[in-house]
């Protein structure tokens, strides 16, 4: 296999990734250890941490045959690291060999004691590779390279689809873009993206899906704020909430606002009178840094939006969106540490604070007004679940059938029947949808 002459030299990318790898083990998120990487190194780092943290499950059962014991956090860090980009299903980024030499040069720097150890494992594993990879396939943990919880609960939740969940959560997703129709049309864009040698294609109302990722900074207006980088299925929210004919200058809120793309793209959609919460104010740096380079404008605050008491002024909103926090069980793809933060506590935890939040909101909106409740997960605790239990604690809530909420999209190529994708490999994220009305 042909592999990618790396910008630096690979032994150092490894180090690096292991780097990553080893502070998401420790229950850092990949976003913070990449920040801390030397930047000359993070494109490399991203590339090869994103691939080891994919296939890090399939790495830990190999490790367990090949080792007694599990070695010292830094040691094992990387050879997990070098034994998930090894694995056959995951498509290996370089020559098996090449890779084993590497690695070994990056234990030397990293623990050099430890060079003769990670040399001997990752070598028998190439003479046994056939023999160990099809052992570790008999255990979907494994297989799949999840923890086992979660792959409980997606048995139970989607007795039909749980393996294709799983497999959809270790590809590569697409890059899907939002053009600003404030400023230019869909086929006006396509039209500059052809100019500069981009492909890509339509996929239905404001979405492009690129047929390559490319550095956001090649993206003709970006800057200028004619495009935005969004997933198809987060380009649902703000059709589904401004869509219901939400007259101009609707007193609208978004409750759970950064980082802003949905706060942008409903103030795209409509002309609002809109309060941006977030109970984060270093997290609303980016919604002001979004909204200014779209030339947008809506109010900002940094409060819990599950305690209106400390932020709302007693005026009913028209329309509430409710994009609340969760476990990112659909987008692991694109984020494939939070598979490995998790824990099985975090979601009925998490099903706990959404309700709250919903509770906490509902008297917010004015009678009429519709809150579109969201979350970027697929377990079911999260989404039909948590609106099956708001209607029966709230006898002035219904589910309008104009528009019908989409309820649960998988990140399958079936997700949205009433949007299909452009092809398989524009599958959309997985997410929850559902629109609450108050009588």
């Amino acid at each position: 296999m042909k592999s990618p002459a790396p910008a630096l030299p690979l032994a150092r990318l490894l180090g690096h990734a292991a780097d990553a790898v080893q502070a998401v083990r420790a229950g850092r998120s990949l976003t913070d250890a990449l920040a801390a990487c030397p930047a000359p190194a993070r494109p490399g780092t991203q590339a090869l941490s994103f691939h080891a943290l994919r296939w890090l499950g399939s790495a830990l059962a190999l490790r367990e045959r090949l080792a007694s014991k599990a070695p010292p956090p830094a040691v094992d860090a990387l050879l997990l690291t070098a034994l998930a980009l090894l694995w056959p299903r995951g498509g290996p980024p370089y020559e098996a060999h090449t890779l084993v030499d590497q690695a070994v040069a990056a234990m030397r720097r990293r623990a050099a004691g430890s060079a003769g150890f990670v040399n001997a494992v990752l070598r028998r594993f190439l003479r046994e590779r056939d023999d160990l990879a099809a052992a570790v396939e008999r255990d979907p943990a494994g297989r799949h390279s999840h923890p086992r919880w979660w792959i409980d609960r997606l048995r139970q939740d989607w007795p039909a689809q749980w393996q294709a969940l799983l497999e959809a959560n270790n590809a590569h997703p697409p890059m899907v873009l939002r053009v600003n129709r404030r400023r230019g049309s869909v086929a006006d864009y396509l039209a500059r993206l052809a100019t500069a040698g981009i492909e890509a294609r339509p996929a239905g109302g404001a979405a492009v899906v690129l047929a390559r990722p490319c550095p956001v900074p090649q993206l003709p207006g970006f800057a200028d704020g004619d495009v935005s980088v969004q997933d198809l299925a987060a380009q649902r929210a703000a059709p589904l909430l401004t869509g219901t004919g939400l007259p101009p200058g609707a007193r609208v809120l978004d409750a759970c606002a950064a980082p802003g793309g949905k706060t942008a793209h409903l103030l795209e959609c409509a002309d609002l009178d809109l309060l941006a919460l977030d109970a984060d104010a270093a997290r609303l740096v980016r919604v002001h840094e979004t909204l200014a380079r779209l030339g947008l404008q809506a109010t900002t605050r940094a409060a819990d939006a599950a305690r209106p008491e400390d932020w709302w002024d007693g005026r009913p909103f028209d329309a509430i969106l409710l994009d609340a926090p969760c476990s990112a069980s659909g987008i692991v793809r694109r984020h494939p540490d939070v598979r490995w933060l998790r824990r099985a506590a975090d979601i009925p935890a998490l099903a706990t604070l959404q309700a709250r939040l919903l509770d906490a909101l509902w008297p917010t909106l004015a009678p009429g007004g519709r809150l579109l409740y969201a979350t970027c997960s697929v377990f079911r605790a999260e989404g039909q679940g948590q609106i099956d239990a708001f209607l029966q604690r709230h006898g002035d809530a219904r589910v309008p059938a104009d528009p019908p909420s989409p309820g649960h999209l998988l990140p399958l190529p079936d997700n949205d029947p009433d949007r299909p994708a452009p092809g398989p490999a524009a599958t959309p994220d997985g997410f929850f949808y559902s629109l609450l009305e108050k009588t």
